[in-house]
């Protein structure tokens, strides 16, 4: 099973063939790769697997993932 992960686009860079950006999951950032989404652009929420970005989201469907997430380890610690 594979799981993409929404986030914000920070910031986009080209380093002349490639087109990358940063996206900050909660507190968390990461460089990506936007080879497969050219048209993001900062501020977006992107989903984002395996270091692509695959798609553009709205921020109402992003923060409803991270309430799942945060549901999911919520429930994870309980029954640890």
């Amino acid at each position: 099973m594979c799981l993409a992960v929404p986030g914000c686009l920070m910031s986009i860079a080209e380093d002349g063939v490639r087109r990358h950006g940063v996206v900050r999951f909660g507190g968390i950032e990461r460089g990506v790769s936007l080879a497969l989404l050219p048209e993001a652009e900062v501020g977006d929420y992107v989903l984002v697997h395996a270091g692509f970005a695959l798609a553009r989201i709205d921020e109402a469907e992003a923060r409803s993932v991270f309430e799942y997430l945060r549901d999911i380890d919520a429930l994870s610690r309980e029954l640890s």
